[in-house]
């Protein structure tokens, strides 16, 4: 399976919206959160399959802040669910060369949440393979909005001109400023939108939808969705021709 894809053409960052978790459930006549507890297992198989094929970052899209506004009953769960599986998954992570980071106002969430997560994060902080991001108490807008804040201050305390604004400094002040923008970002469920996610960084990232429900999303259809993108020309504002001249020309 893993034969079929260029290897030169890996998506060196792949961001997933994890959708499709309640609706999985309500087929089966069960909870909400019966969808979130399967869910485990896709999130296993596709950090596995971004080891697998050398993917340097792999962003998830675990909790929105607007997801606080769900039942209480189901975030309770999501939150003890969360917890429960850094402190399980810590292990095989560092098996697998895996660094854990997060990027969101994690110190919002839940103290135990909060607590698991810094342990999480230090316990693996020296692996050097696939980086696995959690966006989590995550809004693409509130992240625009805190670095719009920190330049105003900057250019108030003189630190900065207004001329030295730019998108490279504006992205200094993301929380992604360490990372790499994604090239590929999977949205399963068949919904058609980015639902706050990642606005600034995926302006020229590849969408791909699968009407797939995330607990169903296994390392097959992640080879699926890198296929597809490898078929695609990324552009980037030029013109096909622009880009064979620039291959041609080295």
């Amino acid at each position: 399976m893993i034969d079929s894809l260029d290897k030169a053409k890996i998506p060196k960052h792949i961001a997933i919206i994890m959708d499709g978790n309640g609706r999985w459930a309500k087929k089966k006549g069960a909870a909400r959160i019966f969808g979130h507890n399967n869910a485990i297992e896709s999130v296993r198989s596709t950090v596995e399959t971004c080891a697998e094929l050398d993917v340097k970052y792999l962003t998830l899209y675990a909790f929105s802040t607007e997801n606080w506004s769900r039942p209480k009953l189901e975030v309770d769960a999501l939150m003890k669910l969360l917890v429960r599986t850094l402190r399980n998954e810590i292990e095989e992570l560092n098996k697998n060369n895996v660094k854990l980071t997060s990027i969101g106002n994690t110190t919002n969430l839940p103290t135990a949440c909060y607590n698991e997560l810094v342990e999480a994060q230090q316990a693996t902080e020296n692996n050097k393979g696939l980086n696995v991001v959690l966006a989590l108490n995550y809004s693409g807008r509130h992240e625009i909005t805190d670095a719009v804040k920190k330049i105003a201050n900057e250019v108030k305390e003189g630190k900065i001109t207004t001329q030295d604004i730019s998108t490279d400094l504006f992205s200094n002040y993301l929380y992604t400023k360490d990372i790499t923008d994604p090239e590929l970002m999977i949205r399963t469920s068949g919904e058609r939108r980015l639902s706050n996610f990642l606005l600034w960084q995926l302006a020229y990232t590849e969408l791909y939808v699968t009407p797939v429900l995330w607990p169903d999303f296994r390392k097959e259809h992640l080879i699926e969705a890198i296929k597809d993108f490898q078929k695609r020309e990324r552009r980037f504002g030029k013109t096909s021709e622009q880009l064979k001249k620039e291959l041609v020309n080295g």
